[in-house]
């Protein structure tokens, strides 16, 4: 499980982003390549409207193609995960059903996550009651729907888990919205939620730009330049620190 966490307002500034320029500015750290930590178009938000969500995973795995032995749900055992881990969990889920036999969730147990703190929900199966789920709000992020919860049971919990192509840890950060759902690496956390505003200053450049309806080849050629001079310019200024 990850050691470290992030301030509360660290994360509250990361929330106030989206997806994709989160992983913009991850990007100028050059800590992983850049066409890994973010989940594939496999997972996607059932609510797209709602803002970003930012949480530490608390994992677990499920089935639901044949009866298991124990708690069907545990998720009492879940939720005191939470007390073990940084604030607040995303409950994430990899359905080892292949393809996915019934809903790994539905209103009874997000409203039981939502109670007890959890910012949302990520799971590489289905979920069904969407409708009350939405009204919560309670962020959710699927492959798909499915109206049934079949013969469904959790193997484990806080175990790593594999869901859009990702591997998630217990304690690992994670932020997602409509575009779709990004591991932040904690160590890097504070500095990406800061440098967030300075990235989407240098693209307003851009898009300012063609907001002024007067736009040539020339013209989009020096934004275009003096965008990418200021994101240089934020990439050396990350390095330094």
């Amino acid at each position: 499980m990850t050691g470290d966490s992030v301030g509360k307002q660290d994360l509250e500034l990361l929330g106030e982003y989206d997806t994709p320029t989160v992983c913009n500015v991850i990007e100028l750290f050059n800590v992983r390549p850049r066409n890994c930590g973010y989940m594939d178009q496999r997972i996607r938000a059932c609510f797209p409207e709602l803002p970003p969500m930012v949480g530490y995973a608390c994992t677990a795995t499920f089935r639901s193609a044949a009866p298991g032995d124990g708690d069907v749900y545990a998720i009492r055992q879940q939720i005191a995960a939470f007390a073990e881990m940084p604030s607040p969990p995303v409950m994430v889920f990899q359905d080892l059903d292949d393809p996915p036999s019934a809903a790994t969730f539905g209103e009874v147990m997000c409203g039981a996550y939502r109670s007890f703190g959890a910012a949302g929900l990520i799971t590489s199966g289905a979920g069904r009651d969407l409708s009350q789920v939405e009204a919560m709000p309670f962020p959710v992020f699927t492959s798909g729907a499915i109206c049934a919860h079949g013969y469904c049971h959790i193997p484990s919990i806080q175990v790593p888990v594999r869901v859009g192509g990702v591997t998630v840890h217990p304690g690992d950060l994670l932020h997602a919205d409509r575009n779709g759902v990004t591991t932040v690496p904690v160590d890097i956390a504070s500095e990406v939620a800061h440098a967030c505003a300075e990235f989407v200053q240098a693209e307003a450049l851009v898009i300012d730009y063609f907001k002024t309806g007067d736009a040539s080849e020339s013209g989009f050629a020096e934004a275009l330049a003096a965008c990418r001079d200021r994101i240089e310019k934020l990439r050396a200024k990350l390095a330094r620190k």
